[in-house]
């Protein structure tokens, strides 16, 4: 069951980023992630006033839960704006892959906090930098690189190490403390918080320009708020290392339907480094 909830979530967060790749480059990276941190935590909100799963919030456990929840509440608005920004700048096709070599840093986390690795998954973790070293390599080195495009590389490698540490914070002391939903609802809430103080702070215009781009920012806070509850959920089931793998095939989702509907190019050196990644990614996992 924890395999089949990690897939699934890798399929919900694959098409959030193909909704949000077009609402970034309409309002920007810092008001789409806004709108994904306030719309999930509103939808979140009226779940659990139905269902009561409060997690550890309201049980007198503290303010542990509190503390914990609003860590990666931070992480959390940092590294989707980050990831949002490369989706504004770089390839879809590209930086998604990109962005969701993240496992690899959280195995590396895992061994420095006392998790033994076997030679296969270190291979694995050596195939995903190297494919991350290639596909940046290749943005670079191709006919008449942009320099949006190789911004679009440098964000979703910081997303990348965002995501990177807090899922192994979110998967080895976040949710055993806070509880599955209310981490997800705290994570939103804190980080609808924090990307509206940046927002006030650079005086940026709040509002959505029109129907369509409304829909396409609730329904990435939907897909993406549904996946971040099936991957803390398959946490509790599934070993935290092989729910973190599963779900960051994300980026072959992304990589999917970017080749279908966007119909986006590649250099055969990003190409290359796009097998590497999954490649560890798979490798990680054994």
């Amino acid at each position: 069951m924890g395999v089949l909830l990690g897939l699934a979530t890798a399929f919900a967060w694959g098409s959030a980023d193909f909704i949000a790749r077009f609402a970034s480059r309409t309002i920007g990276a810092l008001r789409i992630a806004f709108y994904l941190q306030l719309f999930g935590f509103l939808f979140l909100t009226l779940i659990l006033l139905r269902w009561n799963s409060w997690g550890h919030l309201f049980d007198h456990s503290g303010w542990h839960p509190w503390v914990w929840g609003a860590l990666v509440g931070v992480l959390n608005a940092l590294a989707m704006f980050a990831l949002y920004r490369a989706f504004e700048l770089g390839k879809l096709s590209v930086v998604g892959p990109l962005s969701s070599s993240y496992p690899a840093l959280t195995l590396v986390l895992a061994f420095f906090a006392g998790e033994r690795l076997t030679v296969i998954r270190i291979a694995g973790m050596a195939s995903a930098f190297a494919g991350a070293l290639l596909v940046a390599r290749g943005e670079t080195s191709g006919a008449n690189p942009t320099a949006s495009a190789k911004k679009g590389i440098v964000w979703a490698a910081l997303a990348a190490v965002l995501f990177g540490i807090m899922f192994w914070l979110l998967g080895t002391h976040v949710i055993p403390a806070t509880g599955a939903y209310a981490t997800v609802w705290l994570m939103r809430g804190v980080a609808a918080f924090v990307t509206l103080g940046i927002l006030g702070a650079k005086r940026s215009p709040l509002g959505l320009p029109d129907a369509k781009t409304t829909a396409q920012a609730a329904g990435t806070a939907l897909l993406d708020t549904g996946a971040f509850v099936l991957s803390n959920l398959s946490m509790q089931i599934e070993q935290v290392s092989v729910v973190t793998v599963l779900a960051s095939l994300y980026g072959a989702i992304t990589v999917f339907l970017a080749a279908v509907f966007l119909r986006e190019r590649v250099t055969p050196l990003q190409l290359l480094g796009i097998v590497a990644i999954f490649a560890g990614i798979f490798l990680i996992s054994r």
